[in-house]
């Protein structure tokens, strides 16, 4: 999983960090950091799925919160760039108990649609103290335009109370946040973004064009022309980021990397993007493409 990060980080997607540019205060060396922080939390991820199958502990003893919270905490004391994986960690830490819980096929590769069955119980055996190690996650990471929730807001104090209470497990929280969080939306609706459009074409891409770097940009460009980016709607409003989606969609009309008009509009694509001072970063996308490498390392690819 850690390789999926850095795979994603590398590529010069449009508006997002990578090698080559970044944002104020923000560089592609905060997310590598990030990367290699994170990757002893997925693996304890991994070990207690391990534990699961092997009866010693249950679902919900697996403390997802807690992991997710952990690693927050050490992505942000290795880096000073801010908010770089909160996203990505959420949605591949339960992918990380699910493939410790699955056995792994003779060729040492995943059956997915085995992973994807036990990601769901993973997710939906969540608790309110997972909720509440999430919620201190959240303030750690302090992510940009976080605004209001409409219940259950993770600025309130009184959260925390209520969700202890009342007992509302981390994936009822999530369902609240869905209607306004393609990362929330992935948790609750068992990741039909990343299984079922993000990685199909990915792996076709990766198979079409023979080259890593365009089949993400390409994939990248595909998941943002059909799913409007909720890290840009969070900051700037939905309409922005329909905006944002279609120019995303020219790009592919015209060829994206694969023809001369396809590359000099996605130059342009990037500039708009970047000008924006990283309000019209489509962080969610990335997450989502972060989590679609991971599916096809997890099947056996190998760049």
């Amino acid at each position: 999983m850690e390789l999926a990060i850095l795979l994603e980080v590398s590529a010069d997607k449009p508006g997002n960090v990578n090698l080559i540019v970044g944002f104020e205060g923000t560089n592609h060396a905060h997310f590598l950091a990030s990367a290699v922080a994170a990757s002893r939390h997925f693996e304890i991820a991994a070990q207690r799925g391990m534990a699961v199958s092997s009866g010693e502990i249950g679902f919900s003893d697996v403390e997802l919160g807690r992991i997710i919270r952990d690693c927050v905490v050490d992505v942000s004391s290795w880096q000073s760039g801010g908010n770089t994986l909160l996203g990505t960690v959420i949605l591949f830490s339960p992918l990380a108990v699910a493939a410790g819980i699955t056995p792994m096929e003779n060729n040492h590769v995943f059956n997915l649609a085995d992973l994807r069955r036990n990601l769901k119980t993973v997710v939906k055996s969540t608790t309110p103290e997972d909720a509440v190690n999430v919620y201190e996650a959240i303030k750690i990471a302090n992510p940009s335009g976080l605004g209001k929730a409409p219940d259950l807001d993770v600025n309130d104090p009184n959260s925390v109370k209520r969700i202890r209470s009342e007992k509302v497990s981390l994936f009822q929280v999530f369902k609240i946040a869905a209607k306004y969080d393609n990362v929330c939306s992935e948790w609750v609706n068992n990741y039909p973004i990343t299984f079922d459009f993000a990685y199909p074409h990915l792996k076709e891409q990766i198979s079409e064009t023979g080259n890593l770097d365009t089949a993400i940009i390409h994939t990248f460009l595909k998941v943002l022309a059909k799913y409007p980016d909720s890290f840009i709607a969070r900051k700037v409003g939905l309409d922005k980021a329909r905006e944002v989606s279609l120019m995303a969609g020219e790009v592919l009309k015209l060829g994206g990397l694969n023809t001369l008009a396809g590359r000099q509009k996605l130059q342009e694509f990037d500039s708009k993007l970047r000008k924006s001072d990283s309000l019209l970063n489509p962080g969610t996308t990335a997450d989502i493409i972060a989590a679609a490498l991971a599916l096809c390392i997890l099947e056996g690819y190998r760049p």
